[in-house]
């Protein structure tokens, strides 16, 4: 009797060895998937706050981008008194730049593609090879890094 007492007794201590064991195994495993959730977490809310930033500064470069255009057409005035103005408008051009704005630059006669520009107008144009390419520029297109914020607003020949 003493004999089956002590080997039910150490049965029994093996099962609450495989038993906390077991628990000990599903509690590690559960505390490296925290881990690994904890890591997406600060991954996605650190790519949350750069783009929250990126968009910020968007949106601030969007409200001085037509001070830039009227820089440009004052500079286009050919006043001598316009000396002020260039520098003013130098001066912006600089610290657009240094938050990676740049202004889009059209080639001549350039064809027209709704991916990089906006049409405000058509124009009639009597040489065929104009149809469908740039005419004018009415105002600049300005790039954030490599995303296009304000497209060029032009005039396309039909």
């Amino acid at each position: 009797m003493v004999k089956k007492s002590k080997t039910s007794s150490k049965n029994k201590l093996n099962q609450e060895l495989l038993n906390k064991e077991k628990e000990i195994a599903e509690l590690k495993e559960k505390y490296l998937r925290l881990v690994a959730e904890f890591e997406n977490y600060k991954k996605r809310t650190s790519k949350e706050k750069e783009d929250f930033a990126k968009y910020a500064k968007e949106n601030m470069i969007n409200s001085i981008l037509p001070i830039m255009d009227d820089f440009e057409r004052a500079n286009n005035t050919k006043q001598e008194d316009t000396q002020g103005y260039i520098l003013i408008g130098q001066k912006m051009i600089d610290i657009l730049s240094k938050h990676n704005v740049k202004k889009i630059i059209l080639e001549k006669n350039e064809t027209f593609d709704l991916e990089k520009h906006e049409a405000i107008s058509s124009m009639p144009v009597k040489d065929k090879k104009k149809k469908g390419k740039i005419i004018e520029q009415v105002e600049a297109g300005y790039m954030l890094s490599d995303k296009i914020i304000r497209y060029p607003k032009v005039i396309i020949g039909k």
